[in-house]
């Protein structure tokens, strides 16, 4: 519940556009819709981030190597059509493939920045690991319901969304599964 109430606090907080709206949220800022946009994708990175640093450090209180493995490889894969929904509708606005690429790309550079705070912290953290993970999985279970569930349900093409969901739930298990 702390990870949900935290990234309602930040959505709340922080200045964002999501994809296909007219208005933003968050307080008024002059900011393009390209940065704030951005900004709603990298609002839910931080968890995602703090997962991977917390499996990782995890390796010192008995969690394996593969776990660590098989959530950055999941968290990795998903990151990809994440970039480009940032991406093509910044082309889409006008701005330049490189531009688009760049910002789509940047928008993910708050993961590797959670990781590794999490990691140098892990000695300090150690018993609080556990915790630290339930928060990151509050965070992203906050997202999943706020944007990406009532998105899969618009437009004509809903049947893709659940095939999609799917198939990453079957290489989610087959990963699980194949590194332990």
């Amino acid at each position: 519940m702390a990870g949900i109430f935290f990234l309602l606090l930040i959505d709340e907080l922080t200045p964002h556009l999501h994809l296909g709206a007219a208005n933003s949220e968050g307080p008024r800022a002059r900011l393009s819709r390209t940065t704030m946009l951005a900004l709603a994708v990298t609002i839910h990175n931080l968890p995602e981030g703090m997962s991977v640093g917390v499996v990782f450090a995890g390796n010192d209180f008995g969690l394996s190597l593969n776990a660590a493995l098989a959530v950055s490889l999941g968290i990795a894969i998903q990151n990809i059509p994440e970039g480009a929904i940032i991406s093509m509708p910044m082309f889409a606005e006008g701005n330049t493939r490189l531009k688009s690429f760049i910002i789509g790309s940047l928008s993910g550079v708050i993961e590797p920045i959670g990781s590794i705070a999490i990691i140098m912290l892990a000695s300090v953290l150690g018993v609080a690991l556990p915790y630290l993970l339930a928060f990151a999985a509050g965070a992203m279970m906050y997202v999943v319901i706020e944007e990406l569930i009532p998105e899969t349900a618009q437009g004509r093409h809903t049947n893709l969304s659940t095939i999609g969901f799917a198939v990453g739930f079957v290489m989610m298990m087959v990963m699980d599964v194949a590194l332990g």
